[in-house]
């Protein structure tokens, strides 16, 4: 009887043994899949948050052509910004290795304000680094406020079925005041200043008013004009219609000299600059920066914070 209680015994110890090393393992391997777990959240925190999305510019010291992309319309909260350029371009003159840098644009054009930024800094830059040439290649568009910035450049290089041009400015808006007498709806504005209400879209439109918005207008088509010929020189063969607005195709800029040659990234970094090792210095976004730009931009739009009728190269 006494061998069987010890035997039963023993055998309990083995089970009770067993269960607890079975916990101690299963305690093991979920505290393993959690710090692994964490381990994977906090990677694709990092690369959120732009730790890992540095340019690998830093990380080089070869020589290589510098790249930086200017996407989409120009504008102070967009990427193609000055306050996202300018850091871009001066970087990439700054490293030691450039031996070339290419802007490839692709916009529509946008704010004269940032595209005029941007424009000084690219000369400025070229000015202090003569060694290092800047060249532009057009992608799909590059108009208006894009070829303002462009013809910063040394030379300018497009696809044949790019659009270029597009040298004008605009101020656009709407008017409702037939719609409101359609609706009965009358328009209460109260202001102090004779023109503070300036081109009120639900007001009928003031001639004094017009006539001062073109006078604007054409001042900054005259600036534009003159960057323009300031940058293209004598390579410009100026018509009647090069300052009009119109866009032409890129082999059309090229014998209108407002570009120089038909050419894309791979190209101009191998038969132009000489160094097909492309390093790209554009300033991307981080987590942060995105999340507090919607922020910003929710609020002014909450408040009530809206432009009406902004000028714009485009």
């Amino acid at each position: 009887m006494s061998d069987q209680n010890n035997w039963e015994r023993s055998v309990l110890e083995k089970l009770a043994m067993s269960a607890i090393q079975e916990q101690r393992r299963t305690r093991h391997w979920g505290i393993f899949f959690k710090v692994l777990t964490f381990g994977y959240l906090f990677i694709l925190l990092f690369i959120f948050m732009g730790w890992f999305n540095k340019n690998e510019s830093t990380l080089s010291s070869s020589k290589h052509t510098a790249l930086i992309d200017m996407q989409g319309v120009i504008a102070p909260d967009s990427a193609a910004s000055a306050d996202n350029l300018i850091p871009s371009l001066q970087e990439a003159f700054a490293d030691a290795g450039t031996k070339g840098v290419i802007l490839r644009i692709n916009s529509p054009g946008g704010s004269p304000v940032q595209a005029g930024q941007i424009n000084d800094e690219i000369r400025r830059l070229r000015g202090l680094h003569p060694d290092i040439p800047l060249y532009v290649v057009v992608e799909d568009i590059c108009a208006s406020g894009g070829y303002y910035v462009a013809v910063a450049a040394d030379k300018i290089f497009v696809d044949k079925a790019s659009l270029v041009g597009s040298i004008g400015v605009l101020m656009d808006g709407f008017g409702f005041t037939g719609t409101m007498e359609k609706l009965g709806v009358e328009r209460r504005l109260l202001t102090a200043g004779a023109n503070k209400g300036f081109l009120d879209p639900f007001s009928p439109a003031n001639q004094v008013q017009v006539d001062y918005t073109k006078q604007m207008l054409g001042e900054i088509h005259q600036q534009f004009i003159d960057v323009v010929k300031q940058g293209r020189g004598k390579r410009l063969k100026e018509t009647p219609d090069t300052f009009s607005g119109l866009v032409w195709n890129g082999q059309k800029s090229i014998e209108l000299g407002m570009a120089d040659g038909l050419g894309s990234i791979e190209s101009v970094a191998r038969d132009v600059i000489k160094e097909e090792n492309i390093v790209d210095f554009t300033m991307k976004e981080d987590f942060t920066e995105r999340l507090a730009k919607r922020f910003g931009a929710g609020v002014a739009s909450a408040i009530g914070f809206s432009a009406q009728g902004g000028v714009s190269l485009r």
